[in-house]
């Protein structure tokens, strides 16, 4: 209970305040590193392709028009995003907007979406760059599982002029990614009009909140006269609250373990009414959290460009992002005193929706016992994310040659904290999967005065998370005479290191409630509008995240007697890349495309703790972390290498001027995530599941293939089939064993060694000795063997003339299995998006519908299972007004909707795990252009 992980997160971004006059005169970057930006152009020229990188246009047509032309020019499979469309069409960040390209799907866990899946993959499996950079970033949530997928609500698109995503990889690309890979561009200083001031300002609203938030932005930018030195400065301030309320269930119980100690149940599994295979939920748990973030940012480019034969820019970043949230977990549990359970109702599909518990409260007491059990978990979160970043890239113009180097460091830190206090109450309760659960006596559970810690005081726990990205690249290209036009060669460097450590401070005197201090009753509205209702939607409180950390903190003499967690949670993982890449680009008026193969060695140094059996006991024994480590135990560190070639084919047919075929053929490689690469172990104590890292994973490994059709029609126009098919050589899964561990927690948890619950009861089946010695369900990522991914996608875009009105559309299949005929996480099969639009004049509107079908993803605390995500759909809407050509207003409704995120134990629908509202966006900003 003291680590339960509840995720959520809400990161809710503006709409982009570069105007599209603005973007449409940046200069076309159609590359990540200095070779692809200096040879997109001479490819297009060579394949006799249209640009219209530097013609001035305006509104949303015209975005759509450089989004397409991207498309068109490219020698591989690239899909591409304007800064207006951002600006244009509903998002609130960059992912939402990529979620109207065929291919891309968003997971909804987050009011503000983090995890971006590309032709079925796994977000943790594509990679993100910033101009041909990584950003580092640290983990923001106490609790999270990092993944290696880009958290694209943490950056804010004003810094932005352009994104593509690349399907099919050229060598000259940074290696990692399996399903594809982001590039996203800023706004050069040379590339715009000197003293070029636009901005926005406004406020976000969320109807679940019932609160607004201010933001604002400002795009400066400058360049002397003869355009050779220039410098422009993108800066934000951000603040929202956002909330998201629901249901949770933890773990199903079999109803032959509460017929074994409760007579009543016996009779009933005897009458025949349930059976003994029927399953119950353990709790029912009404989730409440709530967040407010305040982030401020500053990008600066420097641009200095003497002459024609030498370009360079120096980047630099400074973020701030303060993401303090409180989660509240109130949760009945049935399925620890089964002896307390009067009634069970009779199962549907063999999951009994219903029941009773008896039980007697405490009054004004912090020691209590009961046969029924309320637990209120309080778990205040600390967050402040601090990102840094230099970056320095420069190209040298020979005559038809051209030499590039890139290089810099990226850092995030985020001293993450966790004040918990955890609350009893032992009265009875009715419960209902559909409806929630009321307590059988309100007056007594709504008064504070009953509820209290028991024999558990709380605790705090300081978990620092550092992450750093280092790298250095030098390309090289030449141009020929022929068909073969340019060859090309460079190599990079990349070193990420990434760390985690814990320290739980315990020795919080037990208190009632009233003594923390007492918020009221909650009015859940989010979880009234799932259905739920009673005790569900209102109970008591806190007050607040204040309260729970000065409970913890003020006039505590806290120790730090917790090693067992410590070990268990600390680790560090380095991986270096060292890849080089050769690549020959070849085109005429008809073909166009290239060729080449890219070497990466990777070596990877993974530490972390490994403690002897007779020191975990100990330590969980008298709390002391005096240990004589023998040879070969403690902080242990384990290193591997990897050697992979890596071939890619691109080839692009003009078969008539407006109809090109296109067909790749790649290798591709990615890696686990970092915390899976290390050598811990973490545990949720309580229900007896844990995570484990495994420091032996291989890469992945993939063989694919693409193929593409594209008709353009007219000017805006276009429909485009394609096809993918990965055949992935080794697909890490999660594996869950059953494991004997220490409980770290033991006697924090159940003083005096009192955790009979867990000795005489377990939890589905796994039980632990009354020293603590439990048997702990561990999920962990081994190498899995085979995986394939294979699909079709249609996307269809038009403008209708003159009359203003416009649709973009897109529709895509991905079917996915292991070698076991499992799923792969996050591919869901189906998947759409409608997006009309109207631009006429002054006014502007869009409408975007988005669906996809279920899906496998991970659970959400230490050790949970797999879970399935059920179909989601999303409508969202914005108009606009300009008042003239440097005032406009414009209006973003997100979710209106209002649709539920839930996740259920298996393929069906049988088992609910958790269901979730974030309620419904409204952003309201003004925007100006000088």
């Amino acid at each position: 209970m003291s680590h339960r992980k509840t995720m959520l997160a809400a990161s809710i971004i503006a709409s982009l305040c570069l105007s599209s006059a603005l973007h449409a005169q940046d200069a076309t970057q159609t590359t990540p590193a200095n070779t692809v930006n200096q040879t997109t152009e001479q490819q297009a020229e060579k394949a006799n392709a249209k640009q219209l990188g530097t013609v001035t246009v305006v509104g949303i047509r015209a975005s759509l028009q450089q989004s397409m032309d991207t498309k068109r020019n490219a020698d591989a499979i690239v899909d591409a995003i304007t800064a207006t469309d951002i600006g244009k069409f509903p998002a609130t960040n960059v992912a939402e907007a990529l979620a109207q390209v065929p291919g891309v799907t968003l997971d909804h866990l987050f009011g503000a979406t983090q995890r971006v899946s590309i032709d079925g993959i796994d977000p943790s499996l594509n990679l993100s760059y910033l101009d041909g950079h990584p950003v580092a970033q640290a983990m923001w949530l106490y609790g999270d599982n990092p993944n290696r997928g880009f958290n694209y609500s943490l950056l804010p698109p004003e810094i932005l002029g352009k994104l593509e995503i690349y399907k099919s990889p050229e060598a000259r690309l940074p290696e990692g990614s399996l399903g594809g890979t982001v590039f996203m561009h800023t706004v050069q200083p040379l590339d715009v009009d000197a003293n070029t001031l636009t901005g926005s300002f406004g406020a976000n609203y969320n109807d679940m909140v019932g609160k607004q938030r201010p933001n604002a932005a400002v795009f400066y930018s400058w360049h002397n006269a003869d355009k050779t030195f220039g410098v422009d400065v993108s800066a934000q301030h951000y603040e929202e609250i956002t909330s998201r309320e629901g249901q949770e269930i933890f773990s199903y119980s079999p109803v032959s373990a509460a017929a074994a100690v409760n007579p009543a149940i016996a009779a009933e599994v005897a009458a025949g009414t349930i059976k003994a295979s029927d399953q119950f939920p353990t709790e029912l748990n009404s989730a409440n959290f709530i967040q407010t973030e305040k982030r401020n940012s500053i990008l600066v480019n420097i641009q200095y460009k003497p002459n024609e034969h030498f370009d360079s820019t120096l980047s630099l970043m400074y973020m701030n992002d303060s993401l303090n949230n409180i989660n509240t977990s109130l949760y009945p549990i049935a399925g620890f005193a089964y002896k307390g359970i009067s009634y069970l109702a009779p199962s549907s599909n063999g999951v009994i929706s219903s029941g009773t518990q008896v039980g007697t409260p405490c009054f004004n007491a912090t020691s209590c016992t009961s046969t029924a059990d309320s637990f209120e978990d309080n778990d205040a979160r600390h967050s402040f994310v601090k990102t840094r970043g230099v970056d320095w890239r420069g190209t040298y113009y020979g005559d038809g040659w051209r030499l590039g180097g890139q290089v810099g460091v990226s850092t995030s830190r985020d001293d993450i904290s966790q004040a918990f206090k955890e609350l009893y109450y032992g009265g009875g309760f009715n419960w209902n999967i559909n409806k929630g659960f009321t307590y059988t006596d309100l007056a007594t559970a709504n008064n504070p005065s009953y509820w209290a810690d028991n024999d558990f005081g709380g605790n705090i726990g300081y978990k620092p998370y550092k992450s750093k990205d280092q790298y250095a690249q030098f390309d090289f290209s030449k141009d020929l005479d022929g068909f073969f036009n340019e060859v090309l060669f460079g190599a990079r460097y990349a070193s990420h290191w990434e760390s985690q450590g814990l320290l739980i401070f315990t020795g919080v005197p037990n208190q009632t409630l009233n003594q923390i201090g007492y918020g009221g009753l909650t009015n859940l509205q989010g979880a009234s509008s799932i259905g739920l209702g009673g005790s569900s939607v209102q109970h008591v409180q806190t007050a607040g995240f204040n309260a729970i950390y000065n409970a913890v903190l003020n006039g505590n003499n806290l120790i730090a007697n917790d090693p067992v967690d410590t070990w268990n949670n600390t680790f560090n993982v380095q991986q270096q890349n060292t890849a080089a890449y050769g690549q020959v680009n070849f085109g005429n008026d008809t073909v166009h495309g290239n060729l080449g193969v890219r070497w990466v060695h990777t070596k990877i140094t993974s530490y972390g703790y490994d403690i002897p059996s007779t020191c975990l006991a100990s330590a969980a024994a008298t709390g002391s972390w005096a240990c004589d480590f023998p040879s070969g135990f403690g902080y242990v560190g384990q290193t591997s290498t990897h050697n992979n070639w890596l071939p890619a084919f691109n080839v692009a047919w003009n078969v008539t001027p407006d109809v090109i075929l296109r067909g790749a053929a790649s290798e591709t490689v990615a890696y686990a995530p970092y915390n899976q690469l290390a050598p811990y172990f973490e545990a949720n104590d309580t229900v007896l599941t844990a995570t484990a890292g495994n420091p032996n994973l291989k890469p992945y490994r993939s063989l694919n293939g693409d193929i593409s059709a594209e008709w353009y029609f007219n000017d805006q126009s276009v429909v485009a089939f394609s096809g993918f098919y990965k055949n992935v050589l080794n697909y890490v899964v999660n594996a869950t064993t059953d494991q004997v561990r220490q409980n770290g927690s033991w006697l924090e948890l159940y003083p005096g060694g009192t955790g009979q619950l867990l000795v005489n009861q377990g939890i589905d089946g796994r039980f632990c000795s009354t020293a603590g010695i439990c048997t702990y369900a561990v999920s962990a990522p081994i190498n899995g063997g085979r995986g394939t991914v294979k699909g079709a996608a249609i996307s269809y875009q038009q403008a209708f003339s003159d009359t203003g009105f416009g649709v973009r559309a897109n529709y895509t299949y991905s079917d996915s299995h292991t070698s076991s005929n499992g799923p792969l996480p996050y591919n869901s099969k189906n998947s759409y998006t409608v997006a009309p639009y109207y631009e006429q004049g002054p006014y502007s509107a869009s409408i975007a519908y988005n669906y996809r079908s279920k899906y496998l993803a991970g659970g959400y605390v230490a050790g949970a299972p797999d879970s399935y995500t059920g179909s989601y759909k999303e409508l969202d809407a914005s108009a606009a007004y300009a008042f003239n050509k440097n005032f406009s207003v414009s209006l973003d409704m997100l979710n209106l909707l209002n649709s539920v995120y839930r996740q259920y134990l298996g393929p069906t629908n049988t088992y609910l795990l958790n269901e979730y509202a974030s309620g419904r966006e409204f952003m309201v900003k003004a925007h100006f252009k000088f």
